[in-house]
């Protein structure tokens, strides 16, 4: 885990979905934990089914005082991605991925997008998230890969700092509530048998 320096990553400007305005990332673990949920992409079909997994925790995180917060690198598909109601928490958007940066989440080449698009763990969550009828598109932004952040109350400390690897890669729910001390009663999606009709999407 690469250590996050959350004095200076915490005057990163975010632009909130909800009111337009600009505020610093380290107002959003103020007064409280912060789960900071990175998306690669607001129509990625992938993320759209990691969003609506990680949000079955949003009560529990809610009832323990602590936020959840989705972050995307370009509003592209956000009107879409909130309509259809994919995230149960606060939205905001890195506009100029500097977050994204600081925080070690990689850009794909032209070249490197398509076998890490193309691998098992991609597979096997555009499948898991066929099943639950997530759908998603190519718009926006293919390069970027996301990741996940978890920060103490009042910026104390880093308590999770996730990077993909992987398009497909995410954090486990059990693990988010570890990391928080809390306890959760969700239970992560379902995985679908892979067949070549699931899978070859």
């Amino acid at each position: 885990m690469a250590k996050v320096d959350l004095a200076r990553v915490g005057k990163n400007l975010l632009k909130s979905c909800d009111t337009g305005e600009s505020v610093e990332l380290q107002s959003l673990w103020q007064d409280q934990p912060v789960v900071l949920f990175f998306l690669r992409r607001f129509g990625c079909q992938v993320c759209r089914w990691m969003a609506s997994e990680i949000s079955k925790l949003e009560p529990d995180l809610r009832a323990s005082g602590a936020a959840l917060v989705g972050v995307g690198p370009e509003e592209f598909g956000l009107k879409e991605f909130k309509e259809k109601g994919f995230f149960k928490g606060s939205i905001y958007v890195d506009e100029q991925k500097k977050t994204y940066k600081d925080l070690g989440f990689k850009r794909y080449t032209g070249l490197s997008v398509v076998p890490a698009a193309l691998g098992k763990k991609v597979r096997d969550a555009a499948a898991k998230a066929s099943a639950e009828g997530i759908q998603g598109n190519f718009s926006g932004d293919l390069l970027q890969s996301g990741g996940l952040l978890i920060v103490a109350k009042g910026g104390e400390k880093v308590l999770l700092h996730f990077i993909q690897d992987s398009p497909g890669d995410h954090v486990a729910l059990e693990d988010v509530s570890k990391a928080l001390g809390i306890t959760a009663k969700v239970t992560a999606g379902q995985k679908p048998v892979c067949n070549d009709d699931v899978c070859s999407r």
